[in-house]
């Protein structure tokens, strides 16, 4: 059994109990109400009405139906919803009619009164009771009563016997034609409950998952500077930051952004509102939702700095259309400033502040991507003497001679391209620049200028490729033409200064 048939159950039972209870509580005051057949009966006696009834008949009358109904106001007292007070219930009301009919008052339909009250109680195991109490009844009245009636009928029935078969074949028969019809009704009314409870346990679940919904509604509300429930059901916007929640209707033909996002593109930057626009076209929307959670993008708000807006699906057909998304927008500046950050720190070499080896590789893969430019130049530089440096001046002299390379390196290409420091003492530079030679000899004019604390000077081997000389080819060859002019230019300084390369 799963969930919401344990609920069913429980909330069934729970309406029985509480039914059993009510009607209960009225069939009391039913048999309270039946003190008075006693004194209506006299009444009738007196009238001339019932002339075969005595005024003692009367007496009792009243005296067993307060007897019977001070019982039942007991049980109602001590069990309101138990079993036992509804049998009672019935028992009584059987037993007064028996008493009636025994004393001779002309019952008819009144038998049949019982079972059909029984029905008020929901549960047919009571029906079956009062039906088969009200039948043993009837036929003990009809047998007590046969040898009184039979005789005021003698040209009728020969004898009691005679009667007793007669009125008890048109109670049975009755009896039957009720019983079927009570058991219908009883069916139909059951029914009709257990339906309204399931329609009830729906409606819970249905409010319980709109609950739910709307109260993740109400905490992306105070998260997002805006969220917008759009329903493409009623083709209506509602603002859910608004106090009033107002709905406003969208023209699916003619309007192409909603309110809320006509309000934000005043403040995108103006470079990104065509895209904005795009993002936010409430026509094409839908269906670049469809089947997906979400869909989001980042802008530029003028004043505030980069905002997410997304568009996120709330309900949807079986066939992941959406049927109810929710727009929202949030202020993402800090967090964008923060990813920069890291992505910074990730492509920065920590000794020199220039670009490391792995931003260099994810710029040679974008170049890999396209044609390369008529003026892109790819620059490789070393620092000459570094390991005698090292051996003989420490490693911090050779840190310095290092720092002061991408000094000179970082001054001398400014916003021209990127420097990157590639390994030790190895750097690579991209730009896009017309005059690359006047570029080497801005370098080794930087250097002859730089002046350290452990280092008097400092000498860099500087190569390069232009691609206007090497047209048609790839980046990698630019790279390793660089590098071949690079080590070129290595062993020309070290043999001006007679230096064998292999000792250094």
């Amino acid at each position: 059994m799963n969930i919401s048939d344990e609920n069913f159950n429980t909330d069934y039972e729970d309406f029985l109990t509480k039914n059993r209870i009510k009607i209960n509580k009225y069939l009391n005051r039913v048999l309270w109400f039946f003190v008075l057949t006693g004194p209506a009966i006299a009444a009738g006696i007196k009238g001339g009405i019932f002339v075969d009834i005595s005024y003692m008949t009367c007496v009792w009358i009243s005296v067993v139906v307060i007897v019977l109904s001070s019982i039942h106001f007991l049980l109602y007292k001590l069990f309101p919803s138990k079993i036992i007070t509804c049998i009672f219930a019935l028992t009584a009301l059987n037993v007064l009619i028996l008493y009636m009919k025994c004393a001779h008052v002309s019952i008819y339909l009144t038998w049949f009164l019982v079972p059909l009250l029984s029905l008020l109680f929901c549960e047919k195991y009571l029906y079956f009771y009062a039906a088969a109490l009200n039948y043993v009844l009837m036929l003990i009245g009809s047998w007590v009563v046969s040898p009184y009636e039979a005789s005021f009928r003698s040209n009728q029935y020969d004898s009691a016997l005679s009667y007793f078969f007669d009125e008890i074949g048109g109670f049975t028969i009755e009896s039957i034609i009720m019983f079927v019809s009570g058991f219908i009704i009883g069916k139909l009314i059951l029914d009709y409950f257990k339906n309204l409870f399931i329609q009830y346990e729906k409606i819970k679940v249905q409010e319980k998952d709109v609950e739910e919904k709307m109260g993740i509604l109400d905490s992306m509300a105070e998260i997002y500077d805006n969220v917008n429930l759009i329903n493409f059901m009623d083709n209506t916007e509602m603002s859910l930051r608004d106090s009033e929640q107002k709905k406003h209707g969208i023209d699916m033909y003619n309007q192409t952004h909603t309110i809320m996002a006509q309000k934000i593109k005043n403040q995108v930057m103006p470079d990104q509102v065509d895209r904005f626009l795009d993002f936010t076209n409430i026509k094409t929307v839908r269906s670049r939702l469809s089947g997906k959670k979400l869909i989001s993008a980042d802008f530029i708000d003028v004043v505030s700095g980069w905002f997410r807006a997304q568009y996120i699906t709330v309900d949807s057909t079986v066939d992941g259309i959406p049927n109810i998304i929710i727009y929202t927008t949030r202020n993402v500046d800090e967090e964008k400033r923060r990813e920069e950050h890291l992505i910074r720190i990730s492509m920065t070499d920590e000794m020199t502040r220039l670009f490391n080896r792995r931003c260099y590789d994810e710029d040679l893969k974008e170049f890999r991507k396209g044609e390369l430019s008529e003026n892109l130049v790819i620059f490789s530089v070393d620092v000459n003497g570094l390991k005698t440096v090292n051996d003989t001046k420490g490693h911090a002299a050779g840190d310095e001679l290092i720092k002061g390379a991408a000094d000179c390196l970082a001054l001398s290409v400014g916003k021209k391209g990127k420097v990157y420091r590639t390994g030790g003492d190895e750097f690579m530079a991209i730009l896009h620049i017309d005059d690359p030679e006047n570029l080497r000899a801005s370098i080794i004019d930087k250097t002859k200028e730089w002046h350290g604390v452990y280092c008097e000077e400092i000498s860099l081997s500087v190569g390069y490729a232009a691609y206007k000389d090497k047209p048609g080819s790839t980046v990698d060859e630019l790279e390793r033409i660089a590098d071949a002019d690079m080590y070129k230019e290595k062993a020309k300084y070290y043999k001006e200064r007679g230096i064998e390369r292999r000792k250094d």
